[in-house]
């Protein structure tokens, strides 16, 4: 019989040149040194990168981890998936990133700069944080609303004079911050005065600043198992302690803190009201108990609300600073889903007894927030057009929703149990027991054009790797259907049911 080998790629021959006692992740050390190589022009443009099977034996490398390097190369636009043919070095890089190839150090210096120790634990505590490209079930997308653009372009006209007075008020644009006090108060049951609240570039600035308030190096804080990650990179950076608690169908289980074998934190970090990633609601008495030792031990709480906008079933869940009685939670929340996330805009409430504290810390990371952005939603806010396009934009995200939960009970149901949410932007799914490696799934369905987050890239202590993370805002129909295709073939073609690497 005379079978038609395939050629070896030359790029099977090549070598990352990985350093074991680096920081670094192998994955990430094995993505940089393919990326090097592809921009400095020692891999060409459609040569075929190396099977997982192959580079595992002449790299000396586990499975996983170059699958986990392609992946990020594929998410990048450097490389392409060809289904039954492998993964190929992309013809159209563009000139920009080539050239980044051309700016190199002398070799020695790659083990010889000093880097912080918050920034080593920061390289080896989580997934990368590096922006996706929008392919299906993306997390983090925006659905467009033509008449929201319209509006928010005529009142950015109308602040377009430059005639701003020097700097702008350390904590924010009052009149921004009053229309925020007064939507909070009636949609999310939060108590706060203007004079509470700070204007922030998105949560994650508000995340930083309350942590590097609250906690000092070293201190434990405690976050959900599993746990966002730029909250958990964010704690790592400012030298916190993490310690995950798990989650349920109930939120994060208080009844550990009950019985009296966890340290008190310096502070806790939760998303009570939509947990992320999971999705479940904490229930009214775990808060009770979670405000009551906080109370009773001097913790802070951070309630983390990143959408607490987009309720589609039941009654809005009351924010669980509007529970507090004893001024030991700040409340942080975000117009990056509900507008822009171009707009860099979120919020803090802090306690109003430190206030004085978090505006002397302020000016020392970024002074005041850019004012021209906050007028012009600020505007938007206070003539009244948020809650129209809350509505609009709620039941274009509950029509999404509906139609991915649809269609993957139609076509993955043996795989997936889906759990469909109330509220946010993403929905999880857990596997029916034919899979087990998340990873391996999520590297599988990236190399068919689909993107399905493993959630157990966020655990902290867990070992749980049977859940995916779907997001459904700003997907088409056309999408939903190609994605949920793709999705169905990966898991109806491959046993994923080895551990991940």
């Amino acid at each position: 019989m005379n079978l038609k080998r395939r050629r070896e790629s030359p790029s099977a021959r090549f070598q990352p040149g990985i350093n074991p006692s680096s920081p670094a992740s192998l994955a990430r050390q094995l993505y940089l040194a393919l990326r090097g190589a592809i921009a400095d022009g020692r891999l060409d443009a459609g040569q075929r990168l190396p099977s997982t099977r192959l580079a595992s034996q002449e790299w000396k490398l586990s499975r996983g981890t170059i699958a986990e390097a392609y992946e990020i190369l594929i998410a990048e636009g450097y490389a392409i998936a060809r289904h039954g043919s492998g993964t190929y070095i992309s013809a159209g890089v563009p000139d920009g990133l080539l050239r980044a190839g051309e700016r190199k150090e002398p070799a020695a210096h790659a083990t010889s700069r000093a880097l912080s120790q918050a920034v080593t634990r920061v390289l080896t505590c989580g997934p990368s944080l590096e922006p996706q490209k929008p392919l299906p079930f993306v997390t983090g997308r925006i659905a467009h609303d033509e008449r929201t653009a319209g509006l928010l372009s005529r009142i950015a006209g109308r602040h377009m004079n430059y005639a701003f007075e020097g700097y702008g008020d350390i904590q924010g644009e009052p009149a921004l911050r009053a229309a925020i006090a007064a939507h909070l108060a009636v949609s999310r049951g939060v108590r706060c005065t203007p004079d509470q609240l700070f204007i922030t570039a998105g949560t994650q600035q508000a995340l930083d600043l309350a942590f590097r308030v609250l906690a000092s190096p070293g201190d434990s804080v405690v976050v959900e198992d599993p746990c966002y990650p730029p909250a958990r990179q964010c704690l790592t950076l400012n030298g916190a302690q993490i310690v995950g608690l798990p989650v349920d169908h109930e939120g994060v289980m208080t009844e550990v803190l009950a019985a009296g074998s966890l340290q008190p934190p310096a502070l806790f970090y939760v998303t009570p009201s939509n947990q992320y990633p999971v999705g479940s609601v904490l229930s009214l008495p775990r808060r009770l108990e979670l405000l009551a030792y906080a109370r009773g031990h001097g913790c802070w709480i951070v309630e983390d609300d990143y959408d607490s906008e987009f309720r589609y079933d039941g009654h809005p869940i009351a924010s669980l600073q509007g529970l507090d009685q004893a001024n030991r939670v700040l409340y942080t929340g975000t117009f990056s889903k509900a507008l822009l996330p171009s707009l860099r805009l979120g919020y803090l409430v802090v306690p109003a007894d430190l206030v004085p504290v978090f505006r002397a810390v302020r000016p020392a990371l970024d002074r005041c927030p850019p004012t021209f952005q906050q007028r012009v939603v600020g505007d938007f806010l206070n003539e009244g057009y948020f809650p129209a396009h809350l509505r609009r934009l709620r039941e274009r995200l509950r029509a999404s929703r509906d139609l991915l939960t649809g269609l993957l009970r139609d076509r993955a149901s043996e795989h997936l149990a889906v759990v469909v949410p109330d509220q946010g932007i993403n929905l999880t799914a857990r596997s029916t027991g034919t899979w087990s490696n998340d990873r391996a799934v999520s590297a599988a369905a990236l190399a068919k054009g689909v993107v399905v987050m493993p959630l157990s890239r966020m655990n902290v202590a867990s070992s749980d790797t049977s859940r995916l993370l779907f997001g459904f805002s700003g997907l088409s129909e056309a999408e939903a259907d190609l994605g949920t295709r793709l999705l169905a073939e990966v898991l109806d073609g491959t046993d994923f049911r080895k551990a991940p690497d």
